[in-house]
């Protein structure tokens, strides 16, 4: 397997979403990424000379997986069961749809797989959510992949496209609780989705074989390093 640092091709799925749109900006900048190709239901309204974008269906991967080319996959494809509507609904998009396409990338030669995941995530969590994120962690771990590299962020804060008033809450009282404790829970720290961004930019850049995992208050130094 030919590892490179430069002219690479980035594939990225969930370019829409809070991390991921941060993450498409950071990728177009960087001067190791001379393509990147992003993945998603819908058209976007952002031209660059390095993107190209697919709008694909998810439930048919079959149409696009021979896409799914590169050097580095970023894998930010998320929900919550309230906006999927069920736990199925849920389940597709945070597990399957994320599976499926980090096991073509896998098929397709791809280098580096780069998944957020999340603080938590566990397959025997009484959590549902934290239980998903839990075993699509251990899923992913079993593909050959050359590295893989999973980011566990806390509750993530910035701008979002929808409402979650649920994740605002989170964050106010994640900050406070921080106050109180001086820190001491500060792998629950809510954390900004563009650090989030950077630091899986950075790792990229690495170039370390294995399984790597970050927790959520690793990230700010990592992101520094971009």
């Amino acid at each position: 397997m030919e590892i490179t640092r430069n002219y690479k091709t980035a594939l990225l799925f969930g370019a829409t979403g809070l991390v991921g749109r941060h993450l498409l900006e950071f990728l177009l900048l960087h001067g190791a990424y001379e393509k990147v190709i992003t993945f998603g239901r819908r058209p976007m309204d952002i031209t660059h000379p390095k993107l190209t974008h697919n709008v694909v269906d998810f439930d048919n991967p079959s149409y696009f997986q021979e896409l799914i080319k590169g050097d580095d996959l970023f894998l930010c494809l998320g929900t919550t069961r309230a906006k999927a509507g069920s736990k199925e609904a849920f389940y597709k998009v945070d597990f399957t749809y994320n599976y499926r396409a980090a096991n073509a990338a896998a098929e397709n030669g791809v280098n580096q797989l780069l998944l957020v995941s999340s603080v938590g995530a566990d397959p025997d969590s009484l959590f549902y959510y934290s239980q998903v994120k839990g075993e699509l962690e251990a899923a992913v771990r079993e593909l050959p992949f050359w590295a893989i590299h999973i980011f566990q962020p806390s509750v993530l804060l910035g701008e979002r496209n929808e409402n979650r008033w649920g994740e605002e809450i989170a964050g106010k009282l994640g900050k406070l609780i921080d106050g109180v404790t001086g820190g001491l829970l500060k792998k629950y720290r809510p954390i900004e989705a563009d650090v989030v961004a950077k630091a899986m930019v950075s790792a990229a850049q690495k170039l370390e074989p294995g399984v790597h995992i970050y927790p959520s208050h690793w990230l700010q130094d990592l992101a520094e390093l971009v």
